[in-house]
């Protein structure tokens, strides 16, 4: 799962429930959020910051209401907006959403 998740292109996205269907395993889109949430510095080649709820929502387990996640995503050039009253930080899927089953091969 986590190779999976080092997968993700500089700048894209992807959902937990799309983590957790590559991985083989659709119904676990909380696990794959719970082994996220467990990964420690020695793993920092995981690019947790990229996986988002399904409507583009920022988690918040990092830091507050997620402004690490927000701050790390700007980085990468991923656009974060606000979600309305109510909602946090959100990123547009359509936009930033990576689908390796789209891509051509080259």
């Amino acid at each position: 799962m986590l190779d999976i998740v080092r997968a993700v292109p500089h700048g894209k996205v992807v959902t937990y429930g799309q983590v957790a269907l590559m991985a083989g395993s659709p119904r676990a889109a909380r696990q794959v959020g719970a082994v996220l949430h467990g990964i420690r510095n020695s793993e920092d080649d995981v690019p947790w910051q990229r996986v988002i709820n399904a409507s583009g929502g920022i988690s918040t387990f990092k830091v507050g209401s997620g402004e690490l996640q927000v701050a790390l995503l700007k980085a990468e050039g991923v656009e974060v907006g606000h979600g309305g009253e109510g909602l946090g930080p959100q990123v547009d899927l359509k936009a930033y959403q990576w689908r390796p089953d789209l891509e051509s091969d080259g």
